[in-house]
């Protein structure tokens, strides 16, 4: 069995708890404290997918096709993990006046028609505005999914978990809380500044960039608070899939 330090060995849980990628099982992980670096693991994702789209625009996809090709890999890759709290989560906010039964709802294995239009209101809306964007794609997915998981880190520091069990309770409890949120943050002003530096004409994209990152990471976490009084390991992953359609929409208003 191999043995590495306990941030690598909490980085590696957070590979395989976020994504379906499977590491050798002769190393240790630790799953303790992994969504502090859920917007590592998002940067991860992003990369992967913009090596996969220009593999497919170098193959010769037209534009739509590879934005379809982009989207239902992203989903395969996380797992749909992110995507099934969509669809609790829009169960649940069907309830009307009933909060105990929205999370009852919500904890239904079995999927409602409200879950099911959001479901595919967030896929078609992704595959949409992606085919809308023509250039910049790699750095827009990677920040796109980059934003919405430190929305995600957001909504677990700032928020109260409403279950006293779930998937979602183990990121409560282990979560440091601003000091995950602020690192990432200034993390990713650096590499806005890198970009900016590499790039210098692309100001008004790197500005768009962290405005719609940071407001729409924000605006998200705290609806579903305002709804449901707090958050649940379904409206975590609510969070991440409309930060990203938000974020990826909001790109494509033209100057």
């Amino acid at each position: 069995m191999r043995n590495f330090s306990p941030w690598v060995q909490t980085f590696f849980g957070a590979i395989t708890f976020y994504t379906i990628i499977s590491l050798p099982s002769s190393w240790t992980l630790k799953f303790e404290g992994i969504a502090r670096y859920a917007s590592w693991i998002g940067l991860f994702i992003g990369l992967i997918l913009a090596i996969t789209d220009f593999s497919l625009n170098f193959i010769g996809f037209p534009i739509l096709i590879r934005s379809a090709l982009i989207v239902c890999f992203w989903l395969i890759l996380t797992g749909g993990l992110h995507l099934d709290g969509v669809m609790d989560s829009a169960d649940g906010l069907a309830i009307f006046n009933n909060p105990p039964k929205r999370l009852e709802v919500m904890r239904d294995s079995l999927t409602g028609a409200f879950g099911v239009m959001a479901g595919c209101c967030v896929i078609l809306l992704k595959i949409i505005a992606l085919s809308e964007i023509s250039s910049d794609r790699s750095v827009i997915l990677m920040a796109s999914a980059g934003w919405a998981r430190w929305g995600q880190m957001v909504a677990i520091a700032c928020y109260p978990y409403l279950r006293e069990e779930g998937k979602g309770l183990f990121h409560k409890e282990n979560s440091k809380a601003m000091i995950d949120i602020l690192i990432s943050f200034c993390f990713y002003i650096i590499l806005s500044l890198i970009v900016l530096i590499i790039a210098p004409e692309k100001l008004i994209l790197i500005l768009k960039m962290l405005g719609f990152g940071v407001s729409m990471s924000l605006i998200t976490g705290y609806y579903f608070n305002y709804k449901l009084g707090g958050h649940t390991g379904d409206t975590y992953g609510a969070v991440v899939e409309w930060t990203e359609v938000l974020f990826l929409c909001l790109l494509t208003i033209k100057n």
